[in-house]
């Protein structure tokens, strides 16, 4: 009951126009039939070259076809150009998105022009009405433009990680429209191009892995260090698939209230920066442990 309404006036919106497209099916008087196909031929371009067939449909099935088949072969031709490297990856993904809209407007052309309708005239109407609504469309032009700058600029490609505002992910898409970016829990969040500004790019360079941990007051500083620096080798050589350097002390933090938080960082591509932290942070714990370091625990003081 919903839509019933509708649907009765799409149907009756229907029977109308093929009543009224073919004027002779209707009891006319021929001054009135040619009044009237005059008027359509004025007001919607119809050319009286004959009512559509049954050869037209089947055209129409035919031409649908081609131009299913010819995207189709350019859109794989595309995507095995595309797995050479990213940057390929991204441009032929734009131009999958572009190609898409073309072949519907080619489609569409091709279609009217088998119904027998004045595309001439067609395509110069949809410019002018392109220029209007040009003016109401400007984020969707500056979505394009936008979209076209990433690309040729290469701010970020396909399989690269970025962090846009608090959203953090792997670019899976570059549209002509928009980006889609996935996070590690598998979630989408598709964003207009022109809306994707103060972003980071973490790929281009290796990030900083840090495992930050307090020792105990009377840890032995000198000695400490001196572990470290026998244990980061060994750490590297089992961890390369992770790390793309040796860790490194970085020194003595800050004082806390319960010990002294020292530093230790390593380099690490971004697409590995969690499990080359976690990692980190595990062997600095056993090695703590089997050096008999001790971690910094809460401490209560009472006064007599």
């Amino acid at each position: 009951m919903k839509y019933a309404k509708n649907i009765i006036g799409i149907a009756i919106s229907v029977v109308l126009i093929v009543l009224l497209s073919n004027p002779k099916w209707l009891p006319l008087s021929d001054k009135t039939t040619q009044t009237l196909s005059d008027l359509e031929l004025t007001h919607f371009l119809i050319e009286r070259s004959g009512p559509i067939t049954f050869a037209h449909i089947l055209t129409l099935v035919l031409m649908i076809a081609v131009v299913w088949l010819i995207y189709t072969i350019i859109k794989l031709i595309l995507q095995l150009v595309g797995r050479r490297s990213d940057h390929a990856a991204t441009v032929t993904t734009l131009i999958a998105s572009a190609l898409k809209y073309l072949a519907v407007l080619v489609a569409i052309v091709w279609g009217l022009a088998i119904l027998g309708v004045n595309t001439t005239a067609v395509l110069a109407g949809v410019g002018i009405i392109g220029l209007i609504l040009g003016f109401g469309a400007q984020s969707l032009i500056e979505d394009i433009i936008t979209g076209l700058f990433v690309i040729f600029e290469r701010q970020y490609e396909i399989g690269d990680i970025i962090i846009l505002d608090d959203f953090r992910g792997i670019v899976r898409s570059i549209g002509v429209r928009t980006t889609t970016i996935e996070d590690v829990g598998g979630n989408l969040k598709v964003v207009n191009n022109s809306n994707i500004r103060n972003f980071q790019n973490r790929s281009k360079k290796d990030s900083l892995a840090i495992c930050e941990v307090s020792v105990a007051y009377d840890t032995n500083i000198p000695k400490m260090e001196r572990i470290l620096a026998q244990a980061f080798p060994r750490m590297y050589e089992e961890h390369r698939d992770l790390y793309s350097s040796m860790p490194r002390y970085m020194g003595v933090e800050e004082l806390g209230e319960n010990g002294y938080r020292i530093k230790i960082a390593v380099n690490t591509p971004e697409a590995k920066f969690f499990p080359a932290k976690r990692q980190l942070t595990r062997d600095i714990g056993i090695l703590f442990e089997e050096s008999g370091i001790k971690i910094a625990l809460p401490q209560v003081v009472v006064h007599q």
